[in-house]
């Protein structure tokens, strides 16, 4: 489970300003203003270099190329004990090419939980146009994440999020799966994990803040982003300038179940590129009905459920067939659906028993979920999600939920639904966070997104009477600004990031 954009699994010497007393959750302030301990760390030396790492480095070369620059901030490990064990945080920063406009930094982040978000000065640049001129654009990754101290758990898959599979032996699979997960974890990271949560991601983007000389940030923030936006605003109130949350989640639904909100939107997605898929059957050659189409699928996870199915060098079986279909259902644009539509030949073929070898974007994304290749990834994005909300419910709860969506939901229940290894952590260090303030802040979401549920965006802004709310009627579209060229959209985020002036009143951008 990736919660990011577009359904996609990724300053010269700073002048230092004292930071206004009693904004820190977990520690007084001190006679400087400044939250007891922390001032070390707001005013430390930024070291800008470089962005490349070595001839590999492709983001960094293209880091490098655009102008930017690169930093590694010390942050704490604990926030309750700022002089023990640090941490690094990488953050990327393009400056403002128009200083006599120049509103401040605006921060980025991709989703996830866990997504690099490094080098989002590149791909946000492109949509802000002229207005990123007038930013200072820093991309962070978070804690634990890519280039920021890691946290590897060591796992033989790169997703703990898959499908309970058809019947119950492959949910008994899925139960004693996650208890390994979790247990690997706590054997290799116990030091660590109780540190790991969006609320001290929050903490250490206000060390970032702090180091770069600002009173108050502006942020952009996708998905998952979102909730630690929201986040951020509730721990550090008065700290945020502008504010654009695009798929939105909404905080009282995050749980380690993240995506059971999204059960419906999924299963209308399938039937809805199924229905493509078979209006180009001359090209996919699926059936000429939807019927026909996702007659293929089930064949396609029938066979994954009797025997894993030989994709290349891949196994891939009940559990994580329909992960491939999730991936792709994040959005409805063209590229996509065909993207889906040629990874299914390639499932049908290997169910009809044929040697198949994966293309390029296949090979990709069975080698992040099936095999240890992406254990970073999905160790950390486990580790966040469970050290924020982990609850032991019992596993038969999550069985009797797959049940119960089955018959509605076919494809998107066993897997939304499907048991975490959030069930076999241990509890959080803090609780999780109760957002009840009151934001400006402008909101982006399609009514059709198969992640963050166009609900949820209602309820923030229902919540956050000052915000508005910007909505792309009839799309089924994860991630909006800059992924899926609605100018409407487009235009009312580079507006608002332009003055700082929010509509006044809600808007409906039709596709």
């Amino acid at each position: 489970m990736q919660m990011t954009r577009g359904g996609r699994a990724a300053v010269a010497g700073v002048a230092i300003l004292a930071v206004a007393a009693g904004t820190s959750p977990v520690a007084a302030s001190d006679a400087a203003g400044e939250p007891s301990g922390l001032g070390r760390y707001h005013a430390q030396d930024v070291d800008w270099h470089d962005c490349a790492l070595g001839p590999d480095d492709a983001t960094g070369q293209e880091l490098d190329a655009a102008g930017a620059q690169c930093a590694d901030l010390t942050v704490p490990l604990d926030y309750t004990d700022p002089g023990g064990r640090t941490l690094t945080v990488a953050v990327s920063r393009l400056r403002a090419a128009d200083p006599a406009h120049r509103v401040g930094p605006l921060l980025l982040n991709n989703g996830g939980p866990g997504g690099p978000s490094l080098d989002m000065p590149l791909t946000v640049g492109a949509a802000l146009g002229k207005v990123a001129k007038t930013y200072d654009l820093i991309g962070l990754d978070p804690r634990f994440v890519s280039r920021s101290t890691p946290l590897d758990c060591g796992w033989d898959i790169g997703s703990t999020v898959f499908s309970a599979g058809k019947g119950r032996a492959g949910f008994k699979e899925s139960v004693a799966r996650q208890r390994g997960l979790a247990e690997r974890c706590r054997e290799t990271n116990r030091d660590v994990l109780p540190y790991v949560s969006t609320r001290n991601t929050a903490r250490d983007m206000d060390v970032v803040r702090a180091a770069l000389g600002a009173q108050r940030i502006s942020y952009l923030g996708y998905s998952y982003g979102t909730y630690l936006g929201q986040v951020y605003t509730e721990l550090f109130p008065g700290r945020t300038d502008r504010m654009v949350l695009d798929g939105v989640i909404d905080p009282a639904r995050y749980s380690q179940t993240l995506l059971a909100d999204s059960t419906r939107a999924n299963e209308r997605a399938l039937h809805a590129w199924a229905a493509w898929t078979a209006a180009r059957h001359d090209t996919y050659a699926l059936g000429r009905t939807a019927d026909t189409v996702l007659a293929t699928v089930r064949g396609i996870q029938q066979a994954a459920a009797e025997k894993p199915l030989r994709v290349g060098d891949f196994r891939v079986d009940e559990h994580f067939v329909p992960l491939v279909y999730f991936g792709g259902l994040g959005s409805d644009l063209d590229k996509p659906r065909a993207e889906l539509a040629t990874a299914t030949r390639t499932l049908a073929r290997a169910a009809d028993g044929h040697h198949v070898e994966p293309g390029a974007g296949l090979s990709e994304l069975l080698a992040a979920m099936t095999t240890k290749a992406g254990s970073q990834q999905g160790s950390v994005q486990a580790a966040i999600l469970c050290g924020d909300v982990a609850t032991e419910r019992g596993t038969e709860s999550y069985w009797r939920d797959i049940q119960a969506g089955r018959k509605k939901y076919p494809f998107a229940a066993p897997l939304s639904y499907n048991i975490t290894a959030c069930e076999f952590w241990d509890d959080p260090a803090e609780a999780p966070t109760v957002v009840d303030n009151d934001v400006p802040a402008l909101l982006v979401n399609a009514t059709g997104d198969t992640r963050t549920t166009y609900s949820g965006a209602q309820q923030v802004r229902e919540r956050w009477s000052r915000s508005r709310l910007v909505t792309l009627p009839g799309a089924r579209q994860h991630g909006i600004f800059g992924e899926y060229g609605n100018a409407c959209a487009d235009a009312q985020v580079n507006a608002y990031l332009t003055d700082g002036r929010l509509p006044g009143r809600d808007v409906s951008c039709r596709s």
